[in-house]
This record gives C-alpha cells, sequence and structure tokens, in this order.
C-alpha cells in the first residue's frame, strides 16, 4: 500500500550560544507500508534549502532511517542511544557526521501519525562542532 500524504515538518537546530534556527514546512508527500515498518518520501524545497532533493524517512521497529539524495546525498540512522557515522556528500564536498539519537518517538499506522526525533551531529569528529537538532514530522491522509 502507497498513498499520497501531507507532512507537517519541523525541523530545529541548536548552535551553543546561539538562538534555535527553526524551519517549518507542509508539503505532500507518499506513505507506504513495507515489511516490518513503513516508509515516507517527500521532495525538499527553497523553503529548507534543499530543493532538488529527495528525502526518504523508513521507520522499522526503534529504528529510524534518513536518506537524502539528489543534490546532497547522506544516510543517517538513528537508534535511541547509539552512534552512527555518516558521509554527508553535497556538490561542493564531504563531511563526516556521527550522528546520536536521545530520543525517538515514531508511532506510523496506516492512517498517518508521528515522527519525533531529538538528536545530535558532531561534524568531522569534533565534538566542538556538536549541534543539537529536534526534528518532528506529523503525517495526515490526504483529504
Amino acid at each position: 500500500m502507497k498513498k499520497t500524504v501531507v507532512l507537517s515538518i519541523r525541523g530545529q537546530q541548536n548552535y551553543i550560544g546561539q538562538e534555535p534556527d527553526v524551519i517549518e514546512l507542509v508539503t505532500e508527500g507518499t506513505l507506504e507500508d513495507i515489511a516490518g515498518g513503513w516508509r515516507l518520501h517527500y521532495e525538499e524545497t527553497d523553503l529548507t534549502g534543499l530543493q532538488g532533493v529527495n528525502t526518504t524517512i523508513e521507520v522499522q521497529g526503534k529504528t529510524v532511517t534518513l536518506t537524502r539524495d539528489g543534490k546532497l546525498n547522506s544516510q543517517m540512522i538513528f537508534r535511541e542511544g547509539e552512534s552512527h557515522d555518516s558521509l554527508y556528500r553535497m556538490e561542493f564536498g564531504t563531511l563526516m557526521l556521527t550522528v546520536s539519537a536521545t530520543r525517538i518517538v515514531a508511532d506510523i499506522t496506516e492512517a498517518g501519525g508521528v515522527i519525533d526525533l531529538r538528536y545530535n551531529i558532531e561534524v568531522e569528529h569534533d565534538a566542538a562542532g556538536e549541534i543539537a537538532y529536534h526534528l518532528d514530522i506529523q503525517v495526515k491522509e490526504n483529504a
């Protein structure tokens, strides 16, 4: 089963000593039932600064995988309490990111649901470059 849904996405980046950077987006995407979980897919826009990038989020049990391809390529794996390295390939170069999930709530059904991720990203294994993120996605059936 694959169907069109409305995604309300709120991303917040918290840098040390600065005001949080918040991006909110409402967009159309797809929700698909996959073996052992769910897959969301949507296209990024100018609002997120990632136009030309396709984003796929898979929820399988307590694992959430966020994959981006197009002008930017990356795959981030989130498991609460674990760290995962990821290459972040952009037009001008590649960075090594370490993603550490601090909280994962993923409650998706065929009617929609929520994905709420809190995580830290360390850039090039430099703790001084650590950034705290909060990604909240609400999934609703397209009316």
